[in-house]
């Protein structure tokens, strides 16, 4: 492709119309079940509705988080409804009265499928419920995530290497298998959980001032710094042991660009200008790292790959989302226009291929050809409205910095 100029007033209308008129009424219009409450299973491309597929607390959580954002930035009855839709759901069909915590998944009655407590499940939550709290003050909303954080602190925090384990069974006992996915290692700490666990305090940090939580949020941050960027190749490492043995040499260049810009943000939380400026040196690499490789010819992001390089197998909308903000992170922290350059790029990779025009919201997956993939939901247990929206957040609030 070739080298955009930013204009910043058109960037900002796309943004603006993709996030009001077509991402956020697509999960108001299809999503909330009126039937059995909360959310449906899933949702296709055709808008199809399938009830029979698990209802997943992450995105249950990703759904709070999301409108509770756009309530508190925007106003509006329609945005607050869903967000209390959201609230609502998660704290009762989700949360575990008995041993606290929540669930993984229930179907579509409320009844748990997978009881297990995930801890990347249990930071949605936080993240959830903090922005929640931030849009409303209702105090119960800031009292749930304090007891999650609890939760998070006494079951999952390693007191000997630091970090976080990956799960635990409903009464956070040891698991053998702690898989967050089929496409995952069975590992004991993975760099997945812990970014999540890291943006889920941050979140908390804004709405609770509290030197334990800000202590453990720095504590994090360091193992990010020190133990799961590869100071060698300039990626995040993906599967460890307890001690931090990597336990692959493959890359996420998804998970690559959004921790670029998250351990920024989380950095200037601490007031701290070493920290910063550290964590600022390695989001500028990973950036960099991304750009050189991850890249496909017409802007759009490989979702990860090995050693040899990026692996073809299809492209996913979370990465692209991420690769339009921690680009452009890149460009207002260094003024090279290599990476505005590569941030319009994407967004116009985005608007070509990724946005449906027709069903509303974006494809989530796009096979090797570059064609919407029809195995992969719309609206799902993991395919959420979290990542392209807070894009469409983060990038307005940039483009007024």
């Amino acid at each position: 492709m070739g080298t955009p100029v930013l204009d910043t007033s058109e960037f900002r209308r796309q943004l603006e119309q993709e996030l009001s008129s077509n991402i956020l009424p697509f999960w108001i219009n299809h999503v909330a079940d009126e039937i059995h409450g909360g959310f449906h299973g899933a949702v296709t491309n055709d808008l199809q509705i399938l009830d029979d597929v698990p209802r997943s607390a992450v995105l249950c959580a990703r759904i709070l988080w999301t409108f509770a954002t756009a309530y508190r930035r925007r106003g509006g009855a329609e945005y607050l409804r869903l967000a209390r839709r959201a609230y609502d759901y998660l704290c009762e069909a989700f949360w575990d009265v008995d041993y606290g915590g929540v669930y993984w998944q229930v179907d579509c009655d409320g009844v748990p499928v997978s009881d297990r407590k995930h801890f990347y499940a249990q930071a949605f939550a936080i993240y959830g419920l903090a922005a929640y709290y931030q849009a409303t003050r209702e105090p119960r909303s800031l009292a749930r995530a304090q007891t999650l954080f609890e939760l998070v602190e006494e079951h999952a925090f390693d007191p000997v290497h630091l970090g976080y384990i990956e799960a635990c069974d409903r009464r956070w006992a040891t698991l053998d298998d702690m898989r967050l996915s089929d496409r995952d290692l069975n590992c004991r700490k993975s760099m997945n959980t812990m970014l999540h666990i890291l943006e889920a305090y941050s979140g908390l940090l804004r709405v609770w001032d509290e030197p334990r939580l800000s202590g453990k949020h720095r504590a994090l941050l360091e193992v990010f710094l020190t133990e799961i960027l590869d100071s060698q190749t300039g990626h995040l490492r993906l599967f460890f042991d307890n001690a931090w043995n990597s336990l692959t040499p493959n890359t996420s260049y998804g998970h690559d660009i959004e921790a670029s810009w998250l351990i920024q943000e989380a950095a200037g939380m601490q007031a701290d200008p070493e920290l910063l400026s550290r964590s600022r040196t390695a989001g500028i690499r990973l950036a960099t790292v991304v750009l050189r490789e991850g890249l496909d010819k017409d802007g759009s992001l490989f979702l990860d790959g090995g050693p040899q390089g990026p692996s073809d197998s299809g492209k996913s909308w979370w990465a692209q989302a991420e690769a339009v903000v921690g680009f452009y992170a890149a460009y207002q922290a260094t003024g090279e226009a290599r990476f505005v350059h590569a941030a319009l790029n994407c967004w116009a990779a985005i608007r070509a291929k990724f946005v449906d025009r027709k069903n509303g919201d974006w494809y989530k997956r796009l096979d090797h050809k570059g064609d919407p993939d029809p195995t992969v939901y719309k609206a799902g247990p993991w395919e959420c409205p979290y990542h392209h929206s807070r894009a469409c957040f983060e990038m307005l609030d940039r483009l007024c910095a």
